[in-house]
């Protein structure tokens, strides 16, 4: 294991290592308060005393990624690392039913952690998704032992990405279940089953009712996905006991923030920082060109975490960078550092929708409105962005804009480069045949041989009222779309795309008004975007310089 784990740390570019002898104990047994019993593994350094420790509450097992990248690497930099099994996966007890057991399981097991004989009184808590979700599960109620936390691609809260934007995330979710339901086969039927995933998935994602889309996806009815489905309405009272956002304001551990541009958790992780900015905190954060999955993400996940703890825990100050926010400007392919998020010197300006499909900073001229259908029954696809599944990420999006259902919205090519670091948001005047309907918007970098590339994009979904027409029966919306860090070059140009729908990313709308669980009625919608001086409708872009 050596020879593999001193490849990982040249090729990850870690920091020297201590030693390469790891004492390893499995199967430690952890008895939670109602009497069900979790399993750990515990790493150490052999002969080197009491050393802090690293907590990780993963329910996606003890050995193979996890261990072989959060576990050794850290033993052999100092520290002790507890990788637990969380409730009802990989032998320990209980049902596992994701996220509603962290709160009151985690405590217990940092109580557990207390009373050991090897905790020198001293611990940090890492790791990505999930184990960043467990993390904030506790985060404020730990004491002081608790010196350090780094929240990898997550966030304080889970509502705001199954809901996004009140539609429904199934891509990422039923890829999740998914996931979870085969992640303890055997290793080479796992292994199977996720190269899979994409054909098996098709099917159930295009179904309707929702409800029986897990039963296809894994061949029985899952009770969390139920769950999901039937809370669907804002502010259900069934979603606080898995919210701790009111809680990160109260974390006193110095925290490092690690993201992705085409991260599914993104905008909830920016909220966090902003939450612990507000508390007085100085918290780190790094966002590279990352989707969820991406395994180009690791190294930095690896490095960057290895750092902070040794800073916080081991006082070795001399791999901590200066600036707290270091970001990755795509285009630009270069590393760029900030003390703080959204930095200063970026101006929002808007980019307003013109006749003609073009997009220009001067404000538009009198215009009819463009318009197009949407049909649910042939739902506008999505095509990278953020996803579980491997559609995520950049993609070429020429195929996407040939679609009818798509508009279309370019500016001449750049007299020179232009660079956009911060939030992102639209202003759409709309009208719509159809009270219940969804507009989705998307940024792109064309460059000069027409390839489209996705930056960021965002969905708003409409209601009866929601918001309430103007008199002249136009519908102001805003999107929040994902924030970036972009720069479109000389001779690009920037494309604005207009749709209804990203599917299966974010669910298609029925527009039928039906209950999210149930709908089966398709009613196609008959969209207009207007682009005149009543109705300016634009994205506001974060301009630097």
């Amino acid at each position: 294991m050596s020879i593999l784990t001193r490849l990982i740390g040249w090729a990850f570019k870690l920091p020297p290592a201590e030693t390469y002898d790891i004492a390893v104990e499995r199967d430690l047994k952890m008895p939670m308060p109602d009497g069900v019993v979790l399993l750990a593994d515990h790493y150490t350094p052999r002969g080197g005393g009491q050393r802090p420790t690293i907590l990780l509450r993963s329910p996606y097992g003890r050995t193979g990624l996890f261990g072989l990248l959060f576990a050794r690497p850290f033993a052999e930099r100092g520290f002790q690392v507890l990788i637990q099994s969380c409730r009802g996966t990989f032998g320990s007890g209980g049902e596992f039913n994701p996220f509603r057991n962290e709160r009151e399981d985690g405590l217990a097991t940092l109580a557990w952690l207390k009373q050991q004989a090897w905790f020198s009184g001293e611990m940090g808590a890492v790791g990505p998704s999930y184990l960043g979700f467990v993390q904030w599960a506790v985060a404020a109620e730990a004491g002081p032992a608790l010196k350090a936390m780094v929240p990898q691609i997550t966030a304080s809260e889970v509502r705001s990405l199954i809901y996004a934007v009140e539609s429904f995330d199934l891509d990422t979710l039923l890829n999740w279940v998914y996931i979870v339901s085969h992640q303890e086969d055997s290793p080479l039927a796992a292994f199977v089953s996720q190269a899979r995933a994409d054909d098996i998935l098709r099917n159930p994602l295009k179904h309707l009712p929702l409800r029986e889309t897990d039963a296809l996806a894994v061949g029985k009815s899952v009770s969390f996905f139920q769950d999901w489905l039937k809370h669907n309405e804002p502010g259900d009272a069934w979603w606080k006991p898995v919210d701790f956002s009111q809680t990160v304001a109260k974390v006193t551990a110095p925290v490092h923030l690690i993201g992705g541009w085409y991260d599914i958790f993104l905008p909830y992780q920016m909220t966090d920082y902003t939450r612990l900015r507000q508390a007085g905190c100085q918290p780190y954060l790094t966002i590279g060109p990352w989707a969820h999955t991406s395994p180009a993400m690791f190294p930095a996940l690896v490095r960057e975490t290895i750092l902070w703890l040794r800073a916080h825990l081991l006082g070795d100050r001399s791999g901590l960078r200066e600036s707290p926010v270091r970001v990755f400007v795509m285009g630009a392919n270069e590393w760029r550092d900030f003390p703080e998020w959204p930095p200063a010197g970026s101006s929002a300006r808007g980019w307003h929708l013109q006749a003609g499909h073009g997009l220009s900073i001067q404000p538009p001229s009198e215009s009819q409105p463009d318009r197009y259908r949407y049909d649910p029954a042939d739902p506008t696809p999505a095509v990278g962005g953020t996803s579980l599944s491997r559609n995520s990420g950049p993609k070429d999006n020429r195929a996407l804009e040939a679609r009818p259902d798509v508009l279309l919205y370019s500016s001449a090519p750049l007299e020179s480069d232009i660079e956009i670091i911060g939030p992102v948001s639209a202003e759409l005047y709309v009208q719509s045949s159809l009270n219940d309907t969804d507009f989705f918007v998307r940024l792109c970098d064309v460059d000069p041989s027409g390839k489209s590339v996705n930056v960021c994009d965002g969905l708003v979904r409409l209601a009866p009222g929601r918001p309430a027409p103007n008199r002249d029966g136009c519908r102001q919306v805003r999107i929040k779309l994902w924030p970036t860090a972009h720069r479109f070059k000389r001779g690009h140009r920037l494309r604005v795309q207009v749709s209804s729908g990203a599917h299966p990313r974010f669910v298609r709308n029925p527009g039928s008004g039906e209950p999210l669980a149930t709908a089966t009625k398709l009613v196609a919608a008959d969209q207009a975007v207007y682009h005149d001086p009543a109705h300016p409708s634009a994205i506001i872009l974060p301009v630097m310089g």
